[in-house]
């Protein structure tokens, strides 16, 4: 028996004070003693054992951004502290916060031999030097009395965009910790008042000259700032594209959309990059994915920019942390018309035109069609939902072609790319969005292809224990398609390294957990039925989907490059 005065309880309560519901890892003899203190406060935060540190790291990344707050992942030492290495990069990459709290052997073994020793004694790698630099914080703690104001600092690091890192020897964890309550540091918002002004006198200048094409990125969900999007939209009555991260910032239906930019992108941003005065960015770096195509456009056009880091391309740019306070301050000033002191309320008609898909070749092989597949889930998708989608063939053909239902969340790590991602990050979200028994509940939906599903699929046993309103979509090709595609564009199709054995996903998991609603639809018609049936069920489901390995996707480098 123990007294709850352990700093590990410390840590615990510390958590639930972060609003945080939920903390994610795999257990491990240097992390037990969190997950004994989790157990001793289990009616305000919820352990979770994940399959592997990678997704459990995944997991806090798709929980914070499903919460615009903080995600927590724990994890022991030695393999399992460095398979968090690449979740945490993604979240660095990406600007989420999370909070990684990571066992570590007890401070009097460390540089003594200590199994699985970090702590970059006596020949031992050091692990600071390891997450340091994927982290905004990162610090070993070698006393309990100093935790507190390690993780204080920790954790306004992360609300700064990215993870943290805290080293806990067995020791600290256990050793008695007599302090305050943690209260958690306020989110401060910054910005820069004069870069601001800067940005909005372009903004003037351009309305009176032209039209004023937004390109949004995946900071507006981040900040929770989509309707003070549309209404900046409306007010400058601009035509909107968003990044490929970022389909959630702006709906489609909404006026004045036109697509997705970038190398899964939409001719209809092209034109109106062609016709416009400036180009607004709104929360997005715009990094090589989502400017695939513009170059040209975007060369003959001004650019200004309001978000978190400044864009890749010269631009007048405005810092702010806080996307939803800096576009009402922006609606505010540019809803005036001079010589007015009232604004005009803003009137745009809803655009009701499909967007132009790009022109890829027909594809005769085995099993059904992305667009046709993406075509059939939009038409069942219910309203709400959650999407996680990976990467790969798989995700361009989502990027492209899924229309999100309104009020619903996209996800696609563009970060790091690392292929199963989505499976942790449906999880994570799944675990933050599900509300109390018989409540309505959201559903997410994890859409990625078999060589994810191949990596890190095996996180369905998670949903599958806690019971989440989860469905997992495998597009199964028996390839590394993207590879394929890429053999066959770059390298004259000489050869394939990425062609495997047929394999039957939605049978495997079928025969795996029998209590679980699995199919294996080969039609259309049997995949809607399939989507409907899972909808209706609570718990988690399972739709394994055969395609072809040769279709190209919706991707610009692939259409648009000469063979080998």
């Amino acid at each position: 028996m123990h007294s709850s005065s352990r700093a590990a309880d410390y840590l615990v309560r510390a958590v639930s004070a972060l609003g945080v519901r939920h903390i994610f890892g795999v257990d491990g003899a240097n992390i037990e003693d969190l997950y004994d203190a989790a157990f001793d406060h289990r009616q305000t935060v919820t352990a979770v054992v994940a399959k592997h540190e990678f997704s459990a790291a995944t997991m806090a990344d798709g929980y914070a951004r499903s919460t615009s707050g903080i995600g927590v992942v724990v994890a022991t030492s030695g393999g399992g502290a460095m398979n968090l290495v690449a979740g945490l990069a993604e979240s660095f990459a990406s600007r989420v916060p999370v909070l990684a709290l990571v066992g570590q052997p007890p401070t009097v073994l460390e540089g003594k031999g200590a199994f699985q020793d970090s702590s970059g004694r006596a020949g031992a790698f050091d692990a600071v030097r390891l997450f340091s630099p994927i982290s905004q914080y990162c610090a070993r703690v070698e006393n309990a009395s100093r935790l507190p104001a390690h993780l204080e600092c920790a954790v306004a690091a992360a609300y700064r965009g990215g993870p943290s890192v805290l080293l806990l020897p067995k020791d600290v964890q256990q050793a008695d910790l007599i302090a305050p309550a943690f209260v958690p540091p306020v989110r401060r918002y910054h910005r820069d008042i004069a870069s601001l002004w800067r940005v909005l006198d372009t903004v003037r200048t351009a309305r009176a000259t032209g039209k004023i094409v937004i390109i949004a990125g995946d900071q507006v969900a981040r900040d929770d700032a989509r309707d003070e999007l549309a209404e900046l939209a409306a007010v400058l009555d601009a035509a909107v594209g968003v990044a490929p991260d970022a389909k959630d910032a702006y709906h489609h239906a909404d006026p004045g959309f036109c697509g997705v930019a970038g190398s899964m992108g939409h001719p209809e941003l092209v034109d109106a990059l062609h016709n416009a005065a400036l180009c607004l960015l709104v929360g997005t770096r715009m990094p090589v994915t989502a400017r695939a195509g513009l170059e040209q456009s975007l060369a003959g056009v001004t650019i200004a920019s309001v978000g978190a880091e400044s864009p890749f391309l010269p631009s007048i740019h405005a810092h702010t942390t806080d996307l939803a306070t800096t576009l009402t301050e922006m609606v505010s000033e540019s809803s005036l018309p001079t010589g007015t002191s009232e604004p005009h309320p803003p009137q745009r008609t809803p655009s009701i035109h499909s967007l132009t898909p790009l022109d890829v070749p027909a594809a005769n092989g085995p099993g059904l069609r992305y667009r046709e597949v993406v075509e059939t889930i939009n038409a069942e998708l219910p309203d709400g939902s959650d999407v996680f989608a990976d990467a790969g063939n798989t995700g361009a053909a989502v990027v492209h072609h899924l229309r999100l239902p309104r009020d619903g969340r996209f996800t696609v790590a563009l970060g790091m790319g690392g292929m199963g991602y989505a499976f942790g990050a449906g999880i994570g979200s799944a675990f933050a969005c599900c509300g109390p028994p018989g409540g309505d509940t959201r559903r997410t939906f994890v859409i990625a292809g078999d060589g994810a599903f191949f990596m890190h699929g095996m996180e369905i046993h998670t949903a599958i224990e806690h019971n989440l309103p989860i469905t997992f979509l495998v597009f199964n090709n028996n390839a590394h398609a993207m590879c394929i595609t890429r053999e066959q564009i770059f390298y004259g199709d000489r050869y394939s390294f990425n062609r495997f054995r047929p394999a039957y996903p939605g049978a495997g998991v079928a025969a795996m957990f029998p209590d679980m609603c699995a199919h294996a639809p080969t039609t259309l018609a049997e995949l809607s039925a399939s989507l409907r049936h899972c909808v209706g069920r609570p718990g988690p489901s399972f739709i394994a989907i055969d395609c072809d390995p040769d279709e190209i996707p919706p991707f610009t480098p692939f259409l648009t490059a000469p063979r080998r």
